[in-house]
């Protein structure tokens, strides 16, 4: 859980960095809006996942798997469908990296989550 938290704290600023126009590569004002919503909203979510993981919550752990995955598939459309150039890209690189963070912690959730804190349950 550890590595996760580090990981969402490490998307957080990422996307900070994205909304401040201070990371290289980010998203381009040809950025279709929803998309620059959906990454700008990434600015709260993956840090509260972080907080959440790092307070061991259920909720946490449903976050995460959420953003991992929705990021994949918002990073999937943004360097494939907007970016028409062939080949690999730093992008696509990323976006194979979101995907298969998604992946691992989605397929790590059964495992992790009977040791987290959940609504309803004495700890």
């Amino acid at each position: 859980m550890i590595a996760a938290v580090c990981v969402f704290a490490y998307g957080g600023l990422v996307h900070l960095g994205d909304l401040l126009g201070v990371r290289p590569g980010g998203p381009s004002s040809s950025t279709p809006t929803w998309l620059m919503v959906y990454f700008t909203s990434l600015t709260v979510f993956d840090p509260l996942a972080a907080l959440l993981l790092a307070l061991r919550r259920i909720e946490g752990l449903l976050l995460g798997c959420a953003v991992l995955a929705s990021d994949a598939a918002a990073n999937g459309y943004a360097n494939y469908v907007l970016d028409t150039v062939p080949g690999i890209t730093p992008g696509r690189i990323g976006q194979a990296v979101i995907t298969a963070l998604a992946v691992a912690l989605i397929a790590a959730a059964p495992r992790v989550a009977p040791w987290l804190h959940q609504p309803g349950r004495a700890d």
